[in-house]
């Protein structure tokens, strides 16, 4: 049966279109850093792009070329790349689009890295950037100017969960011919297809829901059209950013349960942001799968389901959020998001410590909001791990 007419979780399990010669039931781990020409002519022709044969492992692997395949079919994109890290993707993106005197659009909540490297490191290279909340289709409009060169969107942000209207945002872009990259992270295609709602580019650090198991560093490029997928694969084979074949057996590994884990830590989310927009010492907590969200509506219309991520802030604020940090048990106190654990940390300090003050406050990054990853334990020890440390809240 072709992939195609395959719903999602089977597209997990049997998507790639890799079919091993001797017969494995699971994908091999070409780990080898050159592959064997037939002959003279043959390497001649892998060389020159007149067969596909594979060269170098920097280039092309059969193991990461399976994943690629798979991430692209579930994203309904031209074709995959992929990289070391979520940076790895972000990097090559911005380098393939971005050159001296361009201007880049960006959401201001956004992964701290992603923000901070425009920031500091390609603004020395005379790239510009403005960072707006891309919820307000308005605010990204007047953000255009005539040397803006990319649209970057996170949706839902990191890590204020706004949610931005990708059809409205891809149609104001494309009316100036600007390219829009979707950063997919905290949906993963299970739960959000951009490159269907008129983005270009969509990545993702499979660190998170892809893989899932808080074991390994990964990231992905999907391009909707060959032509943007030429470039980006050209950027990232010269730059080095390419992936490990091992790295990529794990991640197809993970990828299989994505659905299955999803569907549970979801469950799992419902009822915690329910208990905490309860509690009396929450000041507030937005998941789109509250009614509360300011964009309830658009996350029920653009998104298969409102995730596993949410973020809340305590009537107490910083000092009340570190007392609920220091005291939970289950919840692991750490850094990244989307695995089978339940991870609670604190942006402002931890994630975006390297973005500005200022910039925090404008995108809406408080001293007191505490982001927390929703894992697939029983909910209701979640539940007790946060109505006892919250009780230590004075």
């Amino acid at each position: 049966m072709s992939s195609e007419k395959l719903g999602i979780n089977s597209k997990l399990i049997h998507g790639g279109g890799f079919k091993d010669p001797l017969g494995s039931a699971t994908v091999p781990i070409y780990q080898t850093s050159t592959f064997i020409f037939d002959d003279a002519d043959h390497g001649a022709r892998c060389f020159s792009g007149e067969s596909d044969g594979y060269i170098y492992t920097r280039i092309g692997n059969p193991t990461i070329n399976t994943l690629e395949r798979l991430i692209a079919e579930l994203e309904n994109g031209y074709g995959g790349i992929a990289t070391s890290s979520g940076m790895g993707a972000v990097n090559t993106v911005y380098m393939t689009l971005l050159n001296q005197g361009d201007h880049v659009v960006s959401s201001a909540a956004v992964y701290g890295p992603s923000r901070v490297v425009l920031e500091q490191k390609y603004s020395k290279l005379g790239i510009e950037a403005t960072f707006v909340d891309t919820s307000d289709t308005e605010a990204v409009r007047k953000a255009i100017r005539p040397n803006t060169k990319l649209l970057y969107i996170e949706t839902p942000s990191n890590p204020t969960m706004y949610i931005t209207d990708l059809v409205a945002c891809s149609a104001i872009a494309h009316e100036q011919g600007i390219p829009v990259a979707v950063d997919n992270t905290f949906s993963s295609p299970y739960l959000q297809q951009p490159l269907d709602l008129g983005a270009d580019i969509v990545l993702h650090s499979m660190t998170k829901f892809i893989n899932g198991h808080a074991d390994v560093v990964a990231g992905m490029i999907v391009a909707r059209e060959k032509s943007m997928y030429t470039r980006l694969r050209g950027i990232m084979v010269n730059m080095g950013f390419n992936m490990d074949p091992h790295q990529a057996f794990l991640v197809i590994r993970g990828a299989k349960t994505l659905g299955i884990r999803i569907d549970r830590a979801q469950q799992n989310a419902m009822k915690i942001a329910a208990y905490l927009e309860n509690h009396p010492k929450v000041e507030w907590v937005r998941y789109p799968g509250l009614e509360s969200h300011p964009q309830h509506e658009l996350a029920k219309k653009q998104m298969k389901g409102p995730g596993t991520m949410l973020s809340f802030e305590l009537k107490g604020g910083l000092e009340a959020g570190k007392i609920l940090m220091n005291n939970v048990k289950l919840a692991i106190l750490a850094v990244s998001l989307g695995g089978v654990e339940t991870l609670i940390q604190h942006p402002a300090s931890m994630t975006h410590s390297k973005v500005s003050t200022e910039a925090k406050l404008k995108a809406d990054i408080t001293d007191g909001l505490v982001r927390y990853s929703v894992g697939i334990e029983d909910v209701d020890d979640l539940i007790s791990d946060l109505d006892q440390a919250l009780a230590k809240i004075i």
